[in-house]
């Protein structure tokens, strides 16, 4: 029976390409050539259909959400693969742009710092609407926030949060152990769980937090070090200014219950869309902000170290 789910045409779909492999499966293009529109088939083997249902349902909860990415089928399907394998698949919408960590590798390794404030302030849109429903994403990093054309005039891009196979659900226990699949986006909590104890210990919406301060340390050129064998520490060898640099800081506070929230950064001079008038100084180079805080404030203003010692978080 040809089946039809809002705009996908199974039968009408072609393959493109085959976008990635992973553990669970792989991920491929599909377009419907009567509609010149093209989705991303995600599959799974059979024993994984509990994971990938999950990102299906976190997906459809937040239909039509401009930060979250968007379900191109509302349920889960399964197959017979060519090798008699049992398979389930779902449909969600295509990321023509690819993801961040594409996105940040084509601009030489490092974005500007208005497109650092822009991707940040999306990824807080998204955190918002998945913290105020009492989810968690649980594996947030550059891969799992996918770039689209933007539908704003004079923007080139937008960014959408992805990947929710192992967020955590309103539903769920939040003491049981959540992992990440990068460690270096994980928070200490998540590597370190059993040094952990009380309401710290518990998978909560600061574990989002930390993970995006990591984000915005990619974004601006940063690199996990090996430092005693955790790729926990990453250096940060440019200059950023200081709103970006304590807007950092606010995220990746060692403790879950000192980092700050989602509302809270989103009210901070670093994500707004405009700052303050009397911030807009910090867009200043280095220099002139120095010789600005000395004769306002009678203080040396702590810039961060040049190479090649760099900065460590």
């Amino acid at each position: 029976m040809e089946q039809i789910i809002g705009d996908l045409n199974e039968s009408s779909l072609e393959t493109v390409c085959l976008l990635g492999k992973c553990t669970y499966g792989f991920v491929s293009l599909k377009k419907d050539p009567n509609l010149d529109k093209s989705y991303v088939k995600k599959t799974s083997i059979l024993k994984q259909s509990k994971t990938l249902e999950k990102e299906l349902r976190i997906m459809l909860r937040f239909h039509n959400n401009p930060f979250i990415v968007q379900a191109s089928s509302d349920h889960l399907h399964y197959v017979t693969g060519t090798k008699g394998m049992s398979l389930c698949y779902i449909y969600m919408e295509y990321a023509s742009l690819g993801n961040l960590d594409k996105m940040i590798s084509d601009a030489g390794g490092r974005l500007p710092e208005d497109s650092v404030r822009r991707a940040t302030r999306m990824i807080l849109h998204g955190l918002k609407a998945l913290h105020s429903q009492g989810y968690v994403h649980c594996d947030l990093n550059p891969t799992n926030v996918l770039v689209f054309p933007s539908n704003t005039l004079g923007e080139p891009w937008d960014v959408k949060l992805a990947g929710f196979r192992l967020s955590k659900e309103p539903t769920m226990d939040s003491s049981l152990f959540f992992p990440g699949t990068l460690e270096e986006y994980m928070p200490p909590e998540a590597i370190e769980w059993d040094t952990f104890v009380g309401p710290d210990k518990l998978t909560g919406p600061a574990r989002d937090i930390w993970s995006l301060g990591r984000l915005v340390l990619k974004m601006f050129g940063g690199i996990p070090v090996d430092v005693r064998g955790s790729s926990n520490t990453w250096r940060l060898y440019e200059d950023i200014s200081p709103e970006a640099t304590d807007f950092v800081r606010r995220c990746l506070a060692w403790q879950p219950s000192d980092r700050a929230t989602v509302d809270e950064l989103l009210d901070y001079p670093f994500a707004a869309k405009k700052l303050p008038l009397y911030l807009s100084f910090l867009r200043f180079p280095s220099t002139i902000r120095k010789i600005a805080r000395e004769k306002l404030h009678g203080e040396r203003e702590e810039l961060i170290p040049k190479k090649p010692q760099g900065l460590i978080w």
